[in-house]
């Protein structure tokens, strides 16, 4: 009987299982259903998942409550009534400099100003004619001026075309129809918020769960050789088969747990209206970074299996997984530094082709509405079709390191033929 030591998460043989008849694929099975099954079950994985989930729900919680994004409050502004007729052309000359006015009509200069004095308007007109009368509480702020000092124009054009004999009215219509034509040599694309949030969030998701999977795949493989029950699994099982089952399943536990993160932001952003207005395709974008995980972990996971296997304890794997985790940081930091606000920057549309890169780059981008569908199918192409080269060096390098013990193990040493192949 196989016994592990107590508290370890390596990989077992499920108890009566005759692994020596089965095919490749059903000892792959095994493998990755018994990792499935452990590290689902472990607390540290419960515990992330919620912890990324209730992130995902109090930060829409948060941008729904205290968002930047609602209108601004409309500005109160009382009427005395002999000025009436003034009402309809505050509201426009308001609109035209982007503040909303809410008029209302009180009886008389008292009770508008018993209304300032209590703040329930902003300002009291009192008189159009000959002038603009207004009363303030204290002082009129910018947009304020703004307004009323243009209304007090149109007035006065109003009073002159009136003592000309014209029509007020219709000159009035003209002059509002009235702007400039303006080309623009380089315009510049407008920034949709809600795009510039989701590529932020699509980055940062993406690295944490690929960075985390991708330690657990390393620790596992350290972990299995120095309690040395991989010398008890490899009488049972290939090398490549205890490698491709060890990735198979820590990268199904990564997906579960991208799903439910996943899954509770587009709920969130759908229930709470996050997205009124955006550009931003949330159904595209989310299947997509799921996509982009399943390829991503699956090239990282098999580079770092590898190359962990090349050490026996947990204090060297750190320095043999390195230079892959830079392939993780590097196109990162590019990502949530440049993409939100330039996508279209060559290094930005370069590294979303290059393997490895693209798996961080290329969802920011679909996010971002950067990407056409093309570019992402090709960049996909581009990932999938090295796959195949890394399960053959990655299968190599674990074949030829895994049963090492002692000091870290030379790569050259590791791809060298060996019996267990």
């Amino acid at each position: 009987m196989t016994t592990t030591p107590p508290g370890s998460s390596v990989t077992a043989v499920a108890p009566g299982a005759d692994v020596g008849t089965l095919g490749s694929g059903a000892a792959i099975r095994l493998v990755a259903g018994r990792e499935l099954s452990t590290r689902l079950r472990s607390k540290a994985f419960v515990w992330t998942t919620v912890a990324l989930v209730a992130g995902v729900v109090l930060g829409g919680l948060a941008i729904h409550f205290f968002g930047g994004n609602r209108a601004a409050p409309a500005s109160q502004v009382a009427i005395v009534s002999s000025a009436g007729d003034v009402a309809d052309p505050l509201v426009a000359t308001g609109k035209a400099v982007g503040v909303t006015i809410e008029p209302r009509t009180v009886a008389d200069r008292a009770a508008g100003e018993a209304l300032l004095r209590s703040d329930a308007v902003d300002a009291v007109i009192v008189s159009t004619s000959p002038d603009l009368e207004v009363v303030v509480k204290q002082s009129l702020d910018d947009h304020g001026q703004a307004v009323l000092g243009a209304l007090a124009q149109q007035l006065a054009l109003r009073s002159a075309i009136t003592d000309l004999g014209g029509d007020p009215a219709a000159v009035a219509a003209q002059v509002s129809s009235a702007a400039p034509v303006a080309t623009a040599l380089e315009p510049a694309k407008k920034q949709d918020a809600g795009q510039i949030v989701a590529g932020y969030i699509t980055g940062i998701l993406l690295f944490l769960t690929l960075m985390t999977a991708g330690q657990l795949v390393a620790q596992g493989v350290v972990e299995e050789k120095s309690s040395r029950v991989v010398e008890l699994l490899l009488a049972t099982v290939r090398p490549w088969q205890l490698m491709a089952g060890k990735v198979a399943g820590i990268g199904l536990v990564g997906l579960i747990q991208m799903v439910c993160v996943v899954g509770a932001g587009v709920v969130m952003s759908l229930s709470l209206g996050l997205l009124d207005g955006s550009a931003l395709d949330v159904g595209a974008t989310a299947v997509w970074a799921l996509v982009w995980f399943v390829v991503g972990f699956t090239m990282f996971a098999l580079v770092i299996a590898g190359l962990s296997a090349l050490v026996s304890r947990q204090e060297d794997v750190g320095s043999v997984i390195a230079p892959i985790m830079g392939l993780l940081v590097i196109p990162y930091i590019v990502g949530i530094s440049i993409a939100p606000w330039d996508p279209t920057n060559p290094l930005v549309v370069w590294l979303s082709f290059v393997p490895f890169c693209s798996a961080l780059v290329m969802p920011m981008r679909i996010a971002l509405g950067s990407a056409e569908t093309w570019e992402a199918l090709v960049a996909l192409a581009i990932s999938v079709a090295l796959i195949p080269a890394l399960v053959w060096l990655a299968g190599r390098v674990y074949s030829g390191a895994v049963l090492h013990q002692g000091g870290r193990l030379p790569l050259r040493e590791a791809l060298r033929p060996h019996r267990t192949d």
